[in-house]
């Protein structure tokens, strides 16, 4: 659920998988493993929540609105 909802942010915004990697801080390849279903480490949940403007329990699937935070 967490790889398929950020790999669907990405294509949204037609941002790289390198692109958001640099953004978020991670490298490209620990980047596209959290895309093929890696667990994420909580400062790279909470960076790439941030990032794209989300709340971490939408990206874990604990709500269905994504901006459960505002």
């Amino acid at each position: 659920m967490f790889a398929d909802k950020i790999r669907a942010l990405r294509k949204e915004k037609k941002l790289t998988q390198a692109e958001v990697a640099k953004e978020v801080d991670l490298s490209a390849r620990g980047y596209q493993d959290l895309e093929l279903g890696a667990k994420p480490r909580y400062d790279a949940l909470l960076h790439i929540a941030d990032f794209y403007d989300v709340s971490v329990d939408w990206l874990m699937g604990r709500t269905d609105n994504p901006h459960a935070h505002r």
